[in-house]
């Protein structure tokens, strides 16, 4: 069996522009124990009070699958392992495995240590045993092996001999600045792996875009326990991405390492620890993306309803993702009868009305439409061409008023006049920006008939100039993403003028939460 060991919450927090709260690390260990998982790094309990916190509050983790892991150093070269307060701590936190790094390149004993070679081993030997004889799982982790090895291979090998010596568990051979090449990664563990009894594994960096091959080739050769992260997060360029791996694994060479069932939630888990990172999901990131099944060519799409293998490398639900037909400028038939299916409307081939639908999308998207980000707009623009629409309220007009004075800050108000069954609105409100102050007037005139409307959060508001020759006076496309009743979706809206090309995306917003989430038959 294969053993996966995830660092997002330790590498991956080296990554720019991710960082974890201590209560974030726990959520995400709850959902990496979830999907399988087997070692989670949860940090480096000798650098920062959170981490301390982190392996604290784990105590009280139910974890299934997963073990925590606690990350740090062999000893400096001064100390005696038991003085040194990088592995006192690691023993404090009192978990039941730990992951210690040592050099494995001779450059960086010399140069970066400023130690004998001869001082270095024996750290690493000290270190290790000193851990064991605590009773704790050690993961060595030989940092700069592969650029090591490629330069002094005598040295390199006699570093990984010794945790071999010492007792080790696991002996994860770094290729840490991730310039290597899958097939240096599967000839040089071919070389060593009969030198040592310890297991082998493999932790890769991504600066080569070889991270993912690199692993995998790995255990081709015989690592039995790959290191990365979720969504490939990490310092520079990123690690190993378990998002690609554990399908490569599992799927594409038949080895065992999680069950049928939680890969299945590998798409939620990736989602999810994006979500909570503050960080947008790659739409193009393999097996998981949203773009991963993705299909806008005509010809694609009618093939895929004869047989999805012929634009499927794999089943998309075995890891929790779905297969997603695009509608654009570029739509066939195929592609609007698909989407009709998804939104429950059977629309024959033969249907006069799909032409129709087709041009009018044609036509939008030469206006500056986009459906591909917005498929809510999408749904409500096909229900309204079928006469299948439900309207839920007659937009009177409105009247949006910005009012800045001297270095005081601006003020928006937003005015809207509206007809509800018969019965109008008429109401204001003010908000941080002219739009805001829309999406207030809005709910404001609506939430008496529609109480559900409070429950719908605009949580992500994008504009984007189109052809800008005309400066201030170009083309804006808007995207609106909303939140509500655990369901998201998106919206766009066009026009020279922000406001209305906000209004429209708004309206869109509305009108499709109105259409799943009112009872129409109240």
């Amino acid at each position: 069996m294969i053993k996966l060991f995830d660092t997002t919450l330790r590498d991956g927090t080296q990554g720019e522009g991710i960082a974890f709260s201590a209560n974030d690390k726990l959520k995400v260990c709850e959902k990496l124990d979830e999907l399988g998982i087997h070692y989670i790094e949860g940090g480096w309990p000798g650098s920062n009070p959170k981490d301390v916190e982190f392996f604290k509050n784990a105590k009280a983790l139910s974890l299934s699958t997963s073990k925590i892991c606690a990350f740090g150093s062999t000893r400096r070269a001064k100390l005696k392992a038991e003085d040194d307060p990088n592995l006192k701590a690691i023993i404090d936190v009192d978990t039941e495995v730990a992951s210690i790094f040592g050099k494995s390149w001779d450059f960086h004993v010399i140069e970066a240590l400023k130690i004998p070679l001869e001082k270095n081993l024996e750290m690493i030997y000290d270190s290790i045993v000193f851990l064991k004889e605590h009773g704790i799982e050690v993961i060595y982790d030989a940092e700069h092996f592969f650029d090591g090895y490629k330069r002094n291979k005598e040295y390199a090998l006699s570093t990984i001999k010794e945790a071999d010596k010492a007792g080790a568990d696991c002996i994860s051979l770094c290729d840490t600045n991730g310039g290597s090449l899958p097939f240096e990664i599967g000839s040089i563990i071919t070389e060593i792996k009969s030198d040592i009894k310890s297991k082998i594994g493999i932790h890769a960096h991504n600066d080569s875009e070889c991270a993912v091959a690199n692993s995998l080739e790995a255990v081709k050769k015989g690592a039995v326990h790959v290191q990365g992260t979720i969504n490939g997060y990490g310092e520079r360029c990123g690690n190993a991405n378990l998002c690609s791996i554990i399908p490569g694994l599992k799927i594409k060479m038949k080895l065992d390492c999680i069950s049928d069932e939680q890969l299945s939630k590998l798409k939620n888990v990736s989602a999810y620890i994006a979500e909570l990172g503050n960080i947008s999901p790659e739409m193009h990131q393999p097996y998981v993306g949203a773009s991963a099944f993705a299909h806008k060519g005509g010809i694609h799409v009618s093939a895929i309803q004869r047989h999805p293998d012929t634009y499927e490398h794999i089943k998309p639900e075995l890891v929790g993702n779905r297969t997603r037909v695009i509608v654009s400028e570029l739509s066939g038939r195929s592609n609007i009868i698909f989407k009709a299916k998804e939104y429950g409307v059977d629309l024959e081939s033969a249907d006069s009305k799909l032409d129709f639908i087709l041009e009018k999308i044609k036509k939008l998207e030469n206006e500056g439409y986009q459906f591909e980000g917005a498929e809510a707009s999408f749904e409500l623009l096909m229900k309204k061409a079928l006469g299948t629409y439900k309207k839920f309220f007659d937009l009177e007009g409105f009247r949006v008023v910005i009012d800045k004075r001297g270095d005081m800050d601006s003020r928006s108000e937003a005015t809207i006049k509206l007809r509800v069954n018969d019965k109008e609105f008429h109401t204001a409100a003010e908000g941080n920006g002219p739009v805001n102050a829309l999406d207030k007037a809005l709910r404001k005139a609506l939430i008496g008939a529609y109480p559900e409307i409070k429950n719908f959060n605009l949580t992500d508001y994008k504009v984007r100039v189109l052809e800008g020759e005309e400066g201030t006076g170009s083309v804006v496309r808007v995207l609106i993403r909303t939140h509500g009743y655990n369901k998201m979706w998106d919206t766009v809206g066009v026009s020279e003028n922000i406001i209305t090309a906000s209004w429209y995306a708004l309206v869109d917003s509305v009108e499709y939460g109105l259409s799943k989430f009112v009872d129409v038959n109240k």
